[in-house]
């Protein structure tokens, strides 16, 4: 499964850092929902915050467990330059976490390791967990953005999504990598808009456009994008034109 270099990665969401606290309302949704199911836990000294964003998931963490380090990790510093709370800021990339092994006690992480290779991510992950520590994750499965690929089918031949784990295979690749009690959840969230142009503007504000290989490189003619908005109000609802995120939520502990 390719996934993008993590030099588009980066600057994809340097360009979203000033943009992306007004715009990540279902990326809050679904951090509050990766805290209310994290299972007890033995004693937290240490705790990592993987691809952090602008550090929503800090005040969670520490109100949760104020007497451990937290630290603070994003591939963009732009990103970490908007975490208001106060913890140990580090740039880094979750597939070569810049920590020693085991180190910590909760390795969390909310939307982030869906730009990565997850084997590796997970291997990073159990590397630097001490022994009975934890990992608490949301990721993004194959459902995610099936409107985007709904409205530019036919339109053109260019990647407008990028290609997620199933469920199954996260589970997979977790026991694969010795990890124990792994716990694998779904949900679903859908975000509504307005109008097409609103929605594209969303999650460009996100970071999560223009990633992927085979992506369009080149401004969409104003036919095509009249064509790919005409496909899209054919799933409107009630509350307005939707876009779905697929979750994968992964606990498990060393």
């Amino acid at each position: 499964m390719t996934k993008p270099s993590k030099a588009r990665i980066r600057q994809s969401f340097e360009r979203a850092a000033p943009t992306y606290d007004s715009a990540a309302d279902i990326q809050r949704r679904i951090c509050n929902h990766l805290a209310d199911r994290l299972p007890a836990m033995p004693p937290v000294d240490r705790l990592l915050d993987a691809g952090c964003g602008t550090g929503f998931a800090q005040p969670l963490l520490q109100s949760r467990f104020p007497a451990a380090q937290a630290i603070a990790l994003d591939l963009a510093p732009g990103m970490l330059q908007r975490v208001a709370v106060r913890c140990s800021r580090l740039a880094g990339d979750l597939e070569h976490l810049p920590l020693a092994a085991a180190s910590i006690d909760l390795y969390w992480s909310s939307l982030a390791v869906q730009w990565c290779d997850l084997t590796r991510a997970l291997a990073e992950a159990r590397r630097v967990l001490r022994p009975g520590g934890c990992v608490a994750l949301a990721s993004l499965g194959p459902a995610t953005f099936q409107e985007l690929r709904h409205a530019f089918a036919g339109i053109d031949d260019y990647h407008h999504t990028l290609a997620f784990h199933t469920s199954e295979e996260t589970r997979r690749l977790a026991t694969d990598l010795g990890f124990a009690a792994v716990d694998v959840k779904k949900g679903t969230e859908i975000a509504h808009y307005a109008d097409f142009r609103t929605l594209l503007k969303t999650v460009k504000a996100i970071g999560a456009n223009q990633l992927g290989s085979g992506r369009r490189t080149s401004l969409m003619s104003r036919a095509a994008f009249s064509r790919a908005a005409a496909a899209c109000e054919t799933l409107r609802t009630p509350a307005g034109l939707p876009l779905t995120y697929d979750v994968i939520y992964l606990y498990a502990s060393k």
